[in-house]
């Protein structure tokens, strides 16, 4: 292998060692071929010089793969995870657990061993980042588990955000990880099903709403916010919602908090029937929608501070460009200005183009 400056590496060059940032994140791993689009990441993270194979590499590397393959297996997983990670997968295991002894009724609502979990995941909540945070293969049956979980970070971080005093922020979370327990009662065919409802089984996936909150109504250690966030997620701004079609002035906050979470999680979470929606369009669904249908001072805020830390990101355009966004306007918080190749795109005013995929983030909040 040959230790070669950036300006040498060509296309069709193989990593030999991984690449870091300057601040020590892996950016390519060892094996990545160079590409144009490789090339333009090592100029935007300014990456001095990288290892790469040379000819007679190779033989080396054959007699090493078998062990190279057994070290992965024993410690790759757990060395790649994060406290974050494992503290999500936890409490996503945790709330199935749950939803199937609510299923099976007769057990009682086991919110200490969730609210004492919640709170260990909440340590992490920092790390959080809602624009590149993305659960990989879920299974079908496990999207709502997921989906819920990441509605408690958001929702967390929302109310702190909103100014709530300190009190309300894990019982905002709450009611983000909560929200959708009354799926636990509703027809798992009708959960999962890949295509179109029918009438009568949207009728009775809505019932979800109400059966939620049947089942949080009793429940101590949750104030009744959590509660109302079960039975009113659903409900907007305009009384258009269900069950009750009420008007945003009876909307909890942290049932308006989670209408927000909930659209952005569903949309930007790939499906085994749909791949996953830009973080960047569905935040300007969103915009959209708050014309009365949600709070938009709610979204307003949700969009400025899910976008202010991404200065530095590497991105990728609905056209294939990559490119790192270098300045925000606050104006237009979804379309950033992004440079390619030294050439600054302004996606408030190329309308054409957006931000399909971010592929790394800064370090920067």
């Amino acid at each position: 292998m040959a230790t070669v400056a950036v300006s040498q590496v060509k296309l069709g060059d193989k990593i030999a060692q991984d690449v870091l940032t300057p601040l020590g994140s892996v950016l390519f791993h060892k094996g990545k071929v160079i590409m144009q689009r490789e090339q333009e990441i090592l100029h935007a993270f300014i990456v001095a010089q990288v290892t790469i194979e040379s000819p007679g590499d190779k033989k080396d590397a054959d007699e090493t793969a078998a062990d190279k393959t057994q070290e992965a297996s024993k410690d790759g997983a757990a060395s790649s995870k994060s406290p974050l990670i494992d503290q999500y997968d936890i409490t996503v295991a945790l709330l199935k657990k749950v939803f199937n002894q609510m299923a099976s009724g007769g057990v009682a609502f086991p919110i200490l061993e969730i609210r004492n979990q919640l709170e260990a995941l909440l340590q992490y909540s920092h790390e959080y980042k809602m624009l590149t945070f993305a659960p990989q293969n879920v299974p079908t049956e496990d999207y709502l588990y997921h989906k819920s979980v990441m509605s408690a970070l958001s929702c967390y971080m929302m109310a702190q955000w909103n100014g709530l005093p300190k009190k309300d922020w894990v019982q905002s979370a709450l009611a983000g990880l909560l929200h959708d327990i009354g799926n636990s009662k509703v027809d798992s065919n009708i959960l999962n099903k890949p295509t179109k409802l029918t009438l009568a089984e949207v009728e009775e996936m809505k019932r979800h709403t109400v059966l939620g909150y049947q089942l949080l109504k009793n429940v101590t250690a949750i104030n009744e916010g959590v509660k109302l966030a079960a039975l009113q997620h659903h409900e907007r701004y305009d009384g258009s919602g269900y069950p009750l079609g009420i008007g945003s002035e009876k909307i909890h906050p942290y049932a308006k908090f989670v209408a927000i979470s909930d659209i952005f999680n569903a949309m930007t979470m790939k499906r085994a029937y749909r791949k996953a929606s830009s973080p960047y369009l569905v935040l300007e669904q969103l915009q959209q929608d708050s014309f009365g249908k949600l709070d938009a001072a709610y979204v307003r805020t949700f969009i400025e501070r899910a976008t202010q830390f991404h200065n530095g990101t590497i991105v990728r355009l609905n056209d294939d460009r990559v490119g790192e966004i270098v300045f925000s306007d606050r104006n237009h918080p979804t379309r950033p200005w992004v440079s390619i190749g030294g050439t600054i795109v302004n996606l408030a005013n190329e309308r054409q183009y957006y931000i399909e995929e971010v592929l790394s983030k800064s370090s920067t909040h």
